[in-house]
């Protein structure tokens, strides 16, 4: 009995099912403190989008796919230390996987404008390409933010910052527990 009972429990425990994970997406937009939005545009409407590179993939999932989320109606906070769009939900897993590290999420152009008139100011940066001019308005993506936690739990972050307007865009990694 006594040789049989670790191997019952090994059993039991494989019966109730893997650790496994699967994985949510947030992005968070805000802006440097030197931002020109902030030195003559306070309290003015604009919009901004994006465009995200996301691949994630597993045995049980797979995705791989542009994102385009935009954010029609930010307003200029009067303060830097205040987003210019709060904390969004841009992709979930819907199935449990195995681990196997981090999907890859890449911004890639972020694009918009505030103002009106000869106020308005015009945002379009892009990621740097091999072959191609350095653009005017230059999108550095991947820059590695410290993980965290907050009211969602454990996530990893990863920020894009034009270089010129200085805006980021924080895109937060959650990977969540499940059994697969």
């Amino acid at each position: 009995m006594a040789i049989a009972g670790p191997a019952l429990l090994d059993e039991a425990c494989g019966a109730a099912g893997e650790l496994g994970v699967r994985h949510r997406i947030d992005v968070v937009v805000s802006a440097e403190p030197d931002a020109p939005i902030f030195r003559r545009l306070k309290g003015t409407k604009g919009e901004l989008s994006f465009t995200v590179r996301l691949s994630a993939n597993s045995k049980e999932s797979r995705f791989f796919g542009m994102l385009h989320p935009s954010f029609p109606d930010i307003v200029v906070p009067d303060v830097a230390n205040k987003p210019l769009a709060q904390q969004t939900k841009l992709w979930e897993e819907e199935v449990c996987h195995q681990r196997r590290g981090l999907p890859k999420v890449t911004v890639t152009q972020l694009g918009g404008h505030f103002g009106k008139g000869e106020g308005r100011i015009e945002i379009s940066a892009v990621s740097r390409h091999i072959g191609v001019p350095v653009p005017p308005d230059e999108l550095t993506p991947g820059i590695k933010l410290d993980p965290g936690r907050d009211n969602l739990g454990l996530f990893y972050a990863f920020r894009a910052q034009s270089r010129n307007s200085r805006l980021n865009v924080d895109v937060k990694i959650y990977p969540i527990d499940c059994f697969l």
